[in-house]
């Protein structure tokens, strides 16, 4: 059979509209590219991708680990959150507790979801981990407890633990007008936030610690951290390869903290400034004097606040007298061998005896007075025996 002559017409219609309109938006496609900028065609392509795509009532909000160079105090407000939502649903936890803890800690695992829901909106958590921050982690194992201690670890990452040290300035074996002074410092460092914004400089303190060994300084630390409830950042020079390794832990440290590194002496680099030694050090790769003053009192000093940096040393006259100026050692602190007044702390904190109540204290007292003794070494003969007599 041969179609008809209207099947015919209408087919011939057809393919000539077609063409019509086929060579219609081949012209004007070409005259869009010619004679339109291609800001305005990607403009308008979005609002026509507006106009006829339906709108997803989902958010997502990302909450990072961390906020620039710090720690992201939102995070760990989320994750304290979480652990009061879960479930029965939930397939993974994550439990553990160190020898410094009271209680266990229970949190969610990487790659796990919890659904949650605020004021009829429907939210679901997701924990995940990105590859870059794997091998950079600060792990906090006790995020709510009330003071933490951390350590410098290979690799330049933070290990932490709970500080639960028992040490403060009415245990500490010094004379009173000493441990009055230092309280007094800190008291006005931290009342002077608009002072030193006012000034011009950075909200930071730095305390030099130096004396014998056995004379208090890492209790003076504890005691300070506890009066302050700071964190405290401790590292070791010797397992810091270089200085932008050295710049870029430091910089992971939190606000409210003290950096503590302890026997700085102990490292030949911050004894000795000259220019062929400072060469030298680099090429072995180590932490160098000029690295160590450019954090603290250099561009990189202000990348934080309320911040304390404690030095330790046995021996200060080793130490490059840069490092010792006023700006990065504001306070120098003299930990002496013990004195009668620091006895008596220690006759109180170790067999509860108040004031000159035994005969032997006075004699025992002319005794430390003329005598080079180390608190560590009395308390260790107080420790002895409980009994006073």
């Amino acid at each position: 059979m041969f179609p008809s002559s209207d099947n015919a017409f209408s087919l011939s219609t057809l393919f000539s509209v077609y063409a019509s309109i086929t060579g219609f938006m081949m012209l004007f496609r070409k005259m869009l590219n010619d004679f339109m900028p291609m800001q305005l065609r990607s403009y308008l392509f979005r609002l026509l991708d507006q106009l006829f795509t339906p709108k997803s009532n989902n958010l997502t909000v990302i909450i990072d680990e961390k906020f620039g160079s710090e720690s992201n105090h939102v995070f760990e407000a989320a994750e304290i959150y979480l652990r009061k939502k879960i479930s029965p649903d939930t397939k993974q936890l994550c439990v553990g507790k160190t020898t410094k803890e009271k209680h266990f800690t229970i949190s969610i695992v990487k790659g796990e979801e919890i659904f949650d829901s605020f004021e009829n909106s429907k939210m679901k958590w997701n924990y995940v981990e990105s590859e870059e921050n794997k091998f950079n982690e600060v792990k906090r194992y006790s995020k709510d407890a009330p003071g933490r201690g951390y350590y410098g670890s290979p690799g330049g990452s933070w290990g932490s633990i709970t500080l639960d040290h028992p040490s403060t300035f009415d245990t500490l074996a010094m004379d009173p007008s000493a441990k009055k002074k230092i309280i007094d410092d800190l008291e006005r460092f931290l009342k002077r936030k608009e002072f030193y914004k006012r000034v011009g400089k950075a909200w930071k303190r730095g305390y030099l610690l130096y004396g014998p060994p056995g004379t208090g300084k890492s209790s003076l630390i504890a005691a300070m951290a506890n009066y302050l409830k700071f964190d405290i950042f401790d590292l070791e020079l010797s397992s810091v390869q270089n200085n932008g390794e050295f710049k870029r832990i430091l910089l992971s440290t939190t606000n409210r903290s003290i950096l503590v590194i302890e026997d700085i002496d102990c490292n030949a680099e911050v004894r000795d400034r000259e220019a062929e030694n400072q060469e030298r050090n680099m090429s072995r790769g180590t932490v160098t004097l000029s690295g160590i003053l450019n954090f603290i009192d250099g561009l990189w000093s202000s990348a934080g606040d309320e911040r304390i940096i404690v030095f330790t040393t046995n021996h200060k006259e080793q130490l490059d007298p840069a490092l010792l100026r006023p700006g990065r050692m504001d306070m120098h602190i003299h930990m002496s061998y013990c004195t009668s007044l620091g006895f008596r702390t220690l006759v109180s904190n170790y067999l509860g005896l108040d004031g000159l109540n035994h005969p032997l204290c006075e004699e025992i007292e002319k005794l430390v007075d003329s005598t080079e003794v180390t608190p560590a070494e009395l308390s260790e003969e107080l420790m002895q025996d409980d009994d006073i007599d």
